[in-house]
């Protein structure tokens, strides 16, 4: 008997701390979702750019809503139009959201 009100306490603290989470998981915003109005224009610098593959590698600043600090690395570009015209060590503001589990340029402008 003892061991099988252990059980169903354990069962219910289980089941309590699932709920608990799954509510806080609802309730909180992922800061890639945040409007384009308030996501912020990071500075970058184009090290590489395939426009066939709509790809761009960038020296970017920190990237505040997906967390990530500054770095080297390559980006999914949302518009392959962004691309043209682009030059390797252009200065440009970016903006980067998580699209389809990749990190993705969805704003890119040329700083004069």
């Amino acid at each position: 008997m003892k061991v099988t009100s252990f059980l169903c306490g354990l069962a219910l603290l289980a089941t309590a701390a699932g709920v608990q989470a799954q509510g806080m998981s609802m309730s909180m915003k992922p800061a890639a979702s945040a409007s384009k109005s308030t996501m912020p224009l990071v500075d970058a610098e184009v090290k590489k750019v395939d426009v066939e593959k709509g790809l761009i590698v960038l020296n970017h600043g920190d990237i505040p809503n997906l967390g990530m600090p500054a770095m080297t690395m390559g980006f999914d570009i949302a518009d392959k139009n962004m691309l043209k015209g682009l030059k390797v060590g252009q200065k440009v503001k970016i903006q980067a959201e998580m699209v389809a589990g990749k990190a993705t340029i969805t704003e890119l402008r040329k700083v004069k």
